[in-house]
């Protein structure tokens, strides 16, 4: 009996810990987890004295925490809060932590490697610090964690290997540290891994074939460091998104301003870890261009005579190699800090050929990504009340204009995990607005807008009073001198733009069915027939750059169209610049080859484009299928993937508007009006 009831005491005491977590957390562990960070970050209490011991930290009242529905703190944001102090070992007692933003401020010492014990946890932001130390190998216990920043401080040792432990990592950002030793070659193991950016240590060895053949891999910056051997030709993939320049220990082939491997070079090439050359192939690896032709070298009875003069071949190539890398290195060192200068002043340290950690702070903050961006404008300022030019649009100003403030904290300050896409003149960042709307932030530098304010005033003009369903919705815009950029929010589309359904797979799931084809093509017409018409507080307007990635689809599959008006913001060669992509996807009249002109007919020709496109489910269309739009032989046409599922009747009447559209006549191009007129006696059937 007695020891019945012992147990029976033993389990009721074990069912009270075990849901002691849906309890408040005031004045439990927590809590006095929370007031020790405080401490540690704030060590002056002037930027957290709302944290409390005696608050409830899941009321609201304690700045930057979040909690779950069972009062655990999930987050904790406190970007750019000016704190000064340390990171407390006290933070991993936070066990449901899920979020750590603490990055834009002035931290110091060592990253606790308490962290890692913090198996929840997606995000940890420590970048734009003075962090000091290694970075712990228990990082890599953090089962979770999908975002590590810790760039732009003073971290010094190797990168440890342990990272490579971190399965579900998605960005891994280290630049800007004083980082040394190799990059680990199990970071390839990484299967989620999207973006790396190395930039700006002191790195050493080769880039590990492994890491290249990442098949998630979208971006990898190595740049400013001293790294050495054959970059792997797998990196080709990412193009403008691989940044390799200032390691002159670097060589390869096919890569813009990469030398050309030597042989010693591909003798050496990338010796450790699990890229060890295959002894089997004299121990030179496989997959190295140019390997298969470097013959073995034997001193036998028959070659003996020979070899003296071999070494001596060696010797003056070897010196003659090493003599002109040195050069093109100096050369290159003193061209970099003259340019140096000339971007951020008199501030660059001689001591060495990277920026220092206050220097990568001012540009962070000026610039909408890591891919780092110090020319900008001290003058551009459209948005100076004083300026006469400005007083005529101060009306729609007041409805429209957001402040920087806004526009990073909704974008958690340009994270690169936000990032939706690039392009040569700006980037998209998905971004939540306070009001809890989610918004696309288009950010384009004042480099690549019209240098006249008043033409710039007036495109931004245009823009907001274009309102129509099938448009994009502006929400409103932001211009910063400091950043040196103008950015545009529109609501967000979550369906993604109407490429992504072109050229799929039926697995994929992305298979448009007819009806959504025969709506989307609707809506698009609707949107360019608004554009061309003129209206009391609209003028007419030619769109210039319609393309399938231009249309982009909400939840409801509605099309909406993008950037219209957005050319009248951009800088000629800009624009230029746009249109020869345009005219490369075949979206391009021919009339503009010959005439340099575009008219509301060019917009018609592009829309045809897009139908033949929708129709067959393909990007690019080639000869036969034109052939075969212009025939009806819908066998050789229509998308396979719809296997047969769709109106004859409406795919003959689309098609020969498609082909009508993208006559070579412009003249003979019916108008958007008549192309919505006829769409309109179309009742589907």
């Amino acid at each position: 009996m007695g020891v019945n009831y012992f147990l029976l005491t033993f389990i009721f005491i074990l069912f009270l810990v075990e849901f002691s977590c849906i309890e408040p957390v005031c004045g439990n562990a927590e809590v006095r987890a929370l007031m020790e960070i405080k401490s540690a970050l704030d060590p002056e209490s002037k930027k957290l004295s709302s944290w409390t011991s005696d608050g409830d930290p899941c009321s609201g009242s304690f700045l930057g925490v979040i909690c779950n529905e069972h009062h655990k703190v999930t987050n904790i944001t406190l970007t750019n809060g000016g704190l000064t102090g340390k990171l407390s070992p006290a933070i991993a007692e936070l066990k449901c932590l899920s979020g750590l933003y603490l990055h834009y401020n002035s931290l110091t010492g060592e990253i606790p490697k308490e962290l890692g014990n913090l198996t929840e946890l997606n995000d940890l932001y420590l970048n734009v610090n003075n962090l000091s130390g290694i970075i712990p190998p228990e990082l890599g216990k953090m089962a979770s964690l999908q975002v590590l920043d810790l760039s732009c401080n003073q971290l010094t040792g190797s990168i440890p290997t342990e990272i490579g432990f971190l399965k579900k990592l998605s960005v891994l950002e280290l630049q800007h540290d004083r980082l040394t030793g190799e990059i680990p070659v199990n970071l390839g193991n990484l299967g989620t891994l999207k973006r790396l950016y190395l930039g700006f240590n002191q790195l050493s060895g080769p880039i590990p074939l492994k890491l290249a053949a990442s098949p998630q891999l979208e971006a990898l910056e190595v740049q400013n460091n001293t790294l050495s051997g054959v970059v792997p030709p797998a990196l080709r993939r990412l193009n403008e998104k691989f940044n390799f320049e200032s390691n002159p220990g670097l060589c390869g082939s096919g890569f813009t301003s990469l030398r050309v491997c030597t042989f010693w070079d591909h003798v050496n090439v990338n010796q450790g870890g699990s890229d060890l050359p295959d002894s089997k192939n004299n121990g030179v690896p496989k997959d190295v261009p140019g390997a298969a032709h470097i013959s073995p070298l034997h001193c036998n009875g028959t070659h003996c005579s020979r070899s003296s003069k071999f070494p001596q071949a060696i010797i003056v190539a070897s010196v003659i190699t090493v003599t002109v890398t040195l050069v093109i290195a100096v050369v290159f060192g003193i061209f970099r800090r003259r340019r140096l200068k000339q971007k951020v002043g008199n501030t660059s340290d001689a001591s060495d050929d990277r920026l220092s950690t206050d220097q990568a702070k001012e540009i962070y903050k000026r610039s909408p990504s890591p891919l780092l961006t110090v020319e900008y404008s001290n003058r551009w300022d459209p948005m100076t009340p004083e300026k006469s030019c400005n007083s005529m649009y101060n009306e729609f100003l007041n409805g429209f204009k957001f402040n920087l403030e806004e526009v990073e904290s909704a974008t958690q300050y340009f994270t690169d995990l936000n990032l939706l896409g690039r392009s040569n003149f700006s980037a998209v960042y998905k971004g939540i607005l306070k009001d809890g709307s989610i918004v696309a932030v288009k950010s384009i530098s004042v480099t690549s807008c019209k240098s006249e304010e008043t033409e710039f005033m007036e495109g931004l003009s245009l823009l907001t009073s274009l309102k129509h369903e099938n448009l994009v919705k502006l929400r409103g815009f932001c211009c910063s001198k400091g950043r040196g950029e103008c950015f545009l929010i529109y609501d967000f589309a979550s369906k993604g733009n109407l490429s992504q359904y072109l050229d799929v797979d039926v697995n994929r799931n992305h298979v448009l069915d007819w009806s959504k084809r025969v709506s989307i093509i609707k809506g698009i017409a609707k949107g360019l027939g608004y554009l061309h018409s003129s209206e009391p507080d609209k003028p007419s307007m030619v769109h210039r750059n319609i393309s399938v990635e231009k249309v982009l689809l909400d939840q409801q599959f509605t099309p909406l169209i993008l950037d219209c008006g957005l050319l009248k913001l951009l800088a000629d060669d800009v624009v230029y610049s746009a249109l020869k992509v345009s005219a490369a996807l075949g979206y391009m009249a021919p009339e503009y080859i010959t005439t340099g002109r575009f008219t509301e007919k060019s917009d018609v020709y592009a829309f045809g484009v897009i139908i033949l496109q929708v129709l067959s489910g393909k990007g690019l269309l080639d000869y036969s299928m034109r052939l075969a739009a212009e025939s009806c032989n819908f066998e050789n046409f229509i998308d396979p993937n719809l296997k047969g599922t769709f109106s004859v009747s409406e795919a003959t009447m689309l098609t020969k508007l498609a082909v009508s559209c993208t006559l070579e006549d412009p003249d003979c191009r019916p108008s958007m009006v008549s192309v919505n007129e006829e769409l309109n006696k179309s009742s589907g059937g």
